[in-house]
């Protein structure tokens, strides 16, 4: 019987000594000693998006990561006017980490490179544990223009129209709400200043150091109606939106108080700012308000945006405003693909096994010229082809002719004319040649080789 405890004893010391080195073997430690959950990840590419999910789909995280190789020429200035350089760029070199965390938790880090220069996009904490509602904080995109929203690896043409350019907000730090049902999404956010890179950093710094300013807000909503949202291949969609803003604190300590509107005709290579306002003082806030359409039919798509603001400063104020239609095709059998989440489209489906090719055309319009501010006025005139070469590979090229008015002078910097004497002048007062509309005209091809991985 003694015989028979002992081995007893030693069976439960064995299974017990078995089952610690085991439950040992399970427990893992992260970097400050706290005992962390565990979940086995399998690793796969998604449209040559790595991907990392847990088996219960509880748990996914993804890279978003892209290059843009940019080149453009530009023809048609006058031997006397300004030159516009030729070049290439890094127009992004974007690296971006994404998790869903559960399955009311998401999050976001995105940055961007290009040409060596660091500048934060995306720092998002989202919420989606309540039905038809999504919660976010952090930095993102206010969602105010479909276009201004739509990600850069989904444009139809290589730059955004003027009108967003110019008016369009884009990041700000601030919060989001948002519903979504059936044929109906809505939002409302309110936001704060721009975050950047260094220097809007040092602005809002110095403004507050110096000066004891506050940051600012903007209030901005929209609303988008979309029937047909379980069709994949066609469907239309009409939204309206308005933005109620105040004066930020990140510009210069010299600036603030004013507001300032401004774009490039074309492409980024060219860094000539035609069309400018230069800083309005003594803004009390602005309004910034449009409508926006767009329709889809297999390969065919359709987009348009309106917008205006009205720049309230003592007296009468200032208006501005502008538009852009465009249009895109899938040459080979693709269609195209609209997010009714986010009210903007996305990738087309390729209609061939290697890819396909999309024509686009674009009209485009700015007008900042208002009582006492010239900031001027131009039109563009677009065609463009995609190459898409599987899910990740894009090249593009663009055809553009850009004609300004005579007030497009980069806040009476730039040639617009000719004087009464014949020589080159900035001045629009002075300007007797060309008649007419006047100003710079020019034409420019653009092309980009993207990757997105």
């Amino acid at each position: 019987m003694k015989k028979t405890a002992i081995l007893t004893l030693g069976a439960f010391l064995l299974i017990s000594s078995s089952a610690m080195a085991q439950e040992n073997e399970e427990v893992r430690y992260n970097q400050y000693g706290v005992a962390v959950d565990r979940k086995e990840l399998h690793a796969e590419a998604r449209n040559n998006i790595l991907v990392l999910e847990s088996k219960d789909q509880s748990y996914r995280l993804w890279m978003d990561n892209r290059v843009m190789v940019d080149g453009a020429t530009f023809w048609g200035v006058g031997s006397d006017y300004d030159r516009i350089g030729n070049g290439v760029s890094i127009r992004r070199a974007r690296f971006a980490v994404k998790a869903q965390l559960g399955k009311d938790w998401y999050g976001e880090v995105d940055m961007d490179m290009a040409d060596g220069l660091f500048e934060l996009k995306d720092a998002i904490v989202e919420y989606d544990g309540v039905k038809n509602m999504e919660f976010k904080a952090g930095n993102f995109k206010e969602d105010f223009s479909m276009e201004r929203t739509t990600s850069s690896r989904y444009l139809q043409l290589i730059e955004r129209p003027m009108v967003t350019q110019a008016l369009a907000p884009s990041r700000h730090l601030g919060f989001q709400a948002a519903y979504l049902r059936d044929h109906f999404r809505a939002s409302f956010g309110a936001f704060f200043q721009e975050i950047a890179g260094s220097e809007e950093a040092g602005y809002v710094q110095d403004n507050n150091k110096d000066f004891g300013r506050s940051q600012g807000y903007s209030l901005t909503s929209k609303i988008g109606w979309m029937p047909y949202t379980q069709d994949r291949k066609k469907g239309f969609y009409l939204g309206a939106k308005a933005s109620y803003r105040t004066p930020k604190t990140d510009v210069s300590t010299s600036d603030y108080g004013g507001m300032r509107f401004s774009t490039r005709n074309s492409t980024n290579i060219n860094r000539k700012k035609y069309i400018d306002t230069d800083v309005i003082p003594n803004v009390h806030h602005n309004w910034l308000y449009g409508t926006e359409a767009a329709a889809y039919w297999n390969g065919l798509k359709v987009q348009s945006e309106w917008i205006g603001t009205h720049v309230s400063v003592p007296g009468e104020g200032y208006n501005f405003g502008g538009y852009y239609v465009q249009v895109g095709y899938a040459l080979f059998g693709g269609h195209q693909h609209f997010n009714v989440a986010e009210g903007e489209f996305t990738s087309i489906a390729p209609g061939k096994k290697w890819g396909d090719v999309e024509l686009n055309l674009r009209y485009d319009y700015l007008d900042l010229n208002h009582r006492d501010v010239y900031g001027g006025s131009g039109e563009n005139y677009t065609a463009g082809l995609n190459f898409y070469l599987g899910n990740s590979i894009k090249m593009a090229i663009n055809y553009m002719y850009s004609c300004n008015d005579r007030y497009a002078n980069g806040k009476g910097k730039l040639v617009i004319g000719h004087d009464a004497s014949g020589k080159p002048t900035a001045d629009f007062t002075k300007a007797v040649e060309p008649k007419g509309k006047g100003g710079v005209s020019y034409n420019s091809i653009a092309v980009r080789f993207e990757v997105d991985f």
